[in-house]
């Protein structure tokens, strides 16, 4: 007659196996956020960057308009994050560490608008997901990270890197939105980078998993 395995033998293997599907969720979690942004280039967005008054938590802007920053908000939002509410809560506990009395002179956090500025969402995926160096090697940046940059003008802009690569292989497109809505593009390298990311929700800061380096071409 087979025994039984100890009980605490069975808590160990239970253990082992969440342990197992976790690292799993987390390692496939960035291409997924890649696959989502890059479906967002099927959608047809108007570049409008005015202020709205929306819901709260999940609130958006009209569906059919959205600047760079809402290219990320809806693709987090498709794995079930929602930016609005986990950039609003830690701006609440902690509003001093965001730039918004000193770039916009506001005294207290915006619902409405918070998690749609750049600069908050870079303090932000540094606080809780990994600032990575900025490189000149287009191999640093994997499927899933998020880049930010300085356009012309001192205007601050946002992307997600696309498991897609360029014709010869030496970087990966951007999904982006910088006036014409959602596109796919090759333009990691034409501006300025001032900051690169990883954040997946319920990882600590600087724990990010680091992902198998999958591509694919266009």
């Amino acid at each position: 007659m087979l025994k039984r395995p100890a009980p605490a033998v069975t808590i160990t293997l239970s253990v082992l196996l969440l342990v197992c599907h976790g690292v799993a969720a987390a390692q496939a979690f960035y291409p997924d956020l890649a696959r989502a942004a890059l479906e967002r280039t099927r959608h047809r967005v108007s570049y409008n960057g005015a202020y709205f008054k929306i819901p709260y938590p999940n609130g958006d802007i009209p569906s059919h308009l959205g600047v760079c920053t809402d290219v990320v908000i809806r693709s987090y939002r498709a794995l079930g994050i929602d930016l609005q509410k986990e950039v609003h809560e830690d701006m609440v506990r902690h509003f001093a560490a965001y730039p918004s009395k000193r770039i916009w002179g506001l005294s207290r956090p915006d619902r409405n608008i918070d998690h749609r500025r750049v600069a908050n969402l870079q303090v932000f995926f540094a606080r809780h997901g990994e600032a990575l160096p900025v490189s000149d090697s287009g191999a640093a940046y994997r499927a899933g990270d998020l880049v930010t940059w300085m356009l012309p003008g001192n205007l601050p802009h946002i992307g997600i890197v696309s498991s897609k690569l360029t014709p010869g292989g030496k970087r990966r497109l951007i999904v982006h939105n910088i006036g014409a809505g959602p596109k796919l593009e090759d333009v990691l390298f034409h501006f300025p980078i001032t900051g690169h990311y990883r954040y997946q929700a319920g990882l600590d800061a600087g724990h990010a998993e680091v992902l198998p380096d999958t591509a694919e071409t266009p």
